[in-house]
């Protein structure tokens, strides 16, 4: 799978990798680390991205996973692995979250996000917030910080900046590429052509094991362009676009109401204990089952406890990578062949 990115990580990360942990006899023990990513799913052909534009993606993909599993290797959690490696992705306007995000039909920026600790199953999430500058940090902080799991719109912002996080005005989230977007969706929608909002389901996601076996999963997005009153997606909802537990961790992006109303990333995890399945068997069966005989279209990133990806998506192509402790990184964005 993904065979299109292969290769092998720099001097530095082999170095960490040599280095951690070793058993009684004194041979070298591989650290059971591992960290999956997407930066979105939908149709995204060969044909419609330009070869910079192709590269650009690449090199972010690849940046944010070269960061990611160095900090694994030195030991950090998984739940700051996925914070910060969503972070890096919501400040870079490639992807639809953060700085990056999509408009609704109102012109606005609407950002949701969720993380969840699989090892202790608290989970926090934010949506509708227009002013916070790192979604994905609001929704850590409702989950470490109140007895709450989801907080919503200025709700979550006054509590964001009673938290000290950095507000920021709406006016950072703007970017041409994504008012373009909005401009191009009206003129469908004002001349009765079908397909009002985008055709790619943009957020990102990331799920990550540490060298504890603790798994952590989370999601953040700018929901879908032109989207109206108020809409939520599956992104700040657990069990629809996050769900983690001591054995899976499933990061979603889609068409949302679907992922909501099968429950996609409880779905997968659940199969994976109930039904003694592979990770990518249960990714496979809900993604390319459920949810495609349901009209449902995106994919899903997962790992399970031993540090086994999945990356399955049932559209053209899904902004995707995956770091292993053996050295292994790989990226892709289109369907294999």
């Amino acid at each position: 799978m993904l065979r299109d990115g292969v290769r092998r990580l720099g001097p530095l990360a082999l170095i960490l990798l040599a280095c951690s942990g070793s058993t009684g006899s004194g041979e070298a023990e591989q650290p059971r680390i591992a960290l999956v990513i997407h930066g979105g799913a939908g149709t995204i052909r060969p044909e419609n991205v330009s070869a910079e534009r192709e590269a650009a993606y690449r090199s972010a993909l690849t940046a944010t996973l070269e960061a990611g599993i160095a900090l694994l290797h030195e030991g950090a959690s998984s739940l700051d692995v996925v914070e910060t490696v969503i972070r890096r992705m919501e400040d870079d306007p490639l992807f639809n979250a953060g700085r990056g995000a999509v408009f609704t039909a109102e012109g606005r920026n609407e950002l949701d996000a969720s993380i969840m600790d699989g090892s202790t199953s608290l989970a926090g999430g934010v949506a509708g917030v227009t002013r916070v500058r790192h979604p994905i940090t609001a929704a850590r902080a409702v989950m470490e910080k109140t007895e709450h799991v989801l907080l919503a719109g200025s709700g979550a912002e006054r509590f964001a900046d009673a938290q000290g996080l950095e507000m920021v005005d709406p006016e950072f989230f703007w970017t041409e590429r994504r008012w373009k977007s909005l401009e191009r969706a009206r003129e469908r929608e004002h001349v009765g052509a079908s397909g009002g909002a985008a055709a790619a389901f943009g957020t990102v996601g990331a799920v990550a094991l540490d060298r504890d076996g603790r798994l952590a999963a989370g999601t953040s997005t700018g929901g879908m362009t032109n989207k109206k009153h108020g809409r939520i997606g599956d992104s700040p909802i657990i069990g629809a676009g996050t769900y983690a537990n001591s054995e899976c961790g499933v990061s979603s992006t889609g068409h949302g109401e679907y992922f909501i109303r099968f429950a996609v990333a409880f779905d997968i995890c659940a199969r994976l204990r109930a039904a003694d399945l592979t990770i990518q068997e249960a990714a496979d069966q809900v993604i390319h089952g459920v949810l495609h005989e349901a009209g449902g279209e995106g994919g899903i990133i997962a790992l399970d406890a031993s540090g086994n990806p999945a990356l399955v998506f049932n559209t053209d192509g899904m902004y995707r990578g995956y770091a292993l402790a053996d050295g292994q990184l790989n990226v892709a964005i289109f369907k294999d062949k």
